[in-house]
């Protein structure tokens, strides 16, 4: 109920008023059943855009920071993850890991959606980073689709660091499902959840058409050089890759 009341009286209205965010493949979004939607990852206004745009209800795996806060802000910060259906992760390694994978799992045995980040963290420069393994893990033993999803100028509205949100409008756009079925079994396999996970991040990048850095996002404290971005696995070497600025003129 709290959900509904943010997403479409309190929240919802005056963020589309405001940034009148545009969205293209909305369709690709199964209309029943549990699916994992994995976006990128550009600023923290990306957990509240995405789930203003779609339909369906979805909750999103969030770092157990949000949720512990002090004071007036972070009393507001926990009620606002909670209301839009934010979950509460501990990123520490080791059993919290698979603590949070069976949160997940928990999430799409109630044929929920869910959203992930594959990259783990924000990217602090625009580009896209590895992924980590632990989407293709959930996907393999949920045996969901995973949608994948392109986040666009958010990170132009509300670059890290900051508080108070530009006025840009920002994007979305949704990919056609990825079906892993092939996989069946063999989520243990560490060399099948790689190759899923570079599956993920090359289909990101299509859509997307973001430059690609095959790091990880948390290894970065500063704009990677040149000779650190490279295409993605399996990608012709020769493409062209453009950040997208700007909303398409079929989504205005």
């Amino acid at each position: 109920m709290f959900y509904w009341l943010m997403k479409y009286i309190v929240v919802g209205p005056v963020a589309k008023a405001i940034f009148r965010p545009w969205i293209i493949g909305a369709e690709n979004i199964p209309q029943t059943g549990a699916a994992i939607l994995a976006s990128n990852h550009l600023s923290v206004a990306d957990s509240i855009f995405l789930p203003l745009m779609i339909e369906r209800q979805m909750s999103f795996l969030a770092k157990a920071e949000y949720f512990t806060g002090k004071g007036i802000k972070g009393w507001a910060t926990k009620w606002f993850m909670r209301g839009t259906g934010q979950i509460p992760i501990d990123r520490s390694g080791g059993s919290a890991s698979e603590a949070a994978l069976n949160t997940a799992l928990q999430v799409l045995g109630r044929d929920a959606l869910l959203g992930i980040y594959p990259e783990g963290t924000r990217s602090p420069d625009g580009i896209l980073y590895r992924g980590r393994t632990g989407i293709a893990r959930m996907a393999l033993e949920a045996k969901v689709p995973v949608v994948p999803v392109v986040m666009v100028d958010t990170d132009t509205m509300m670059p890290i660091g900051t508080n108070i949100p530009r006025v840009v409008r920002i994007g979305i756009v949704i990919g056609e499902p990825l079906d892993f079925s092939r996989y069946a079994g063999m989520e243990n396999d560490r060399y099948i959840l790689r190759s899923v996970t570079d599956e993920i991040m090359i289909a990101l990048q299509q859509l997307g058409q973001q430059r690609y850095s095959d790091v990880y996002a948390s290894s970065k404290r500063g704009r990677p050089a040149a000779s650190d971005v490279v295409e993605p696995p399996f990608v012709d070497a020769s493409a062209s890759l453009p950040r997208t600025d700007s909303a398409p003129t079929a989504a205005s």
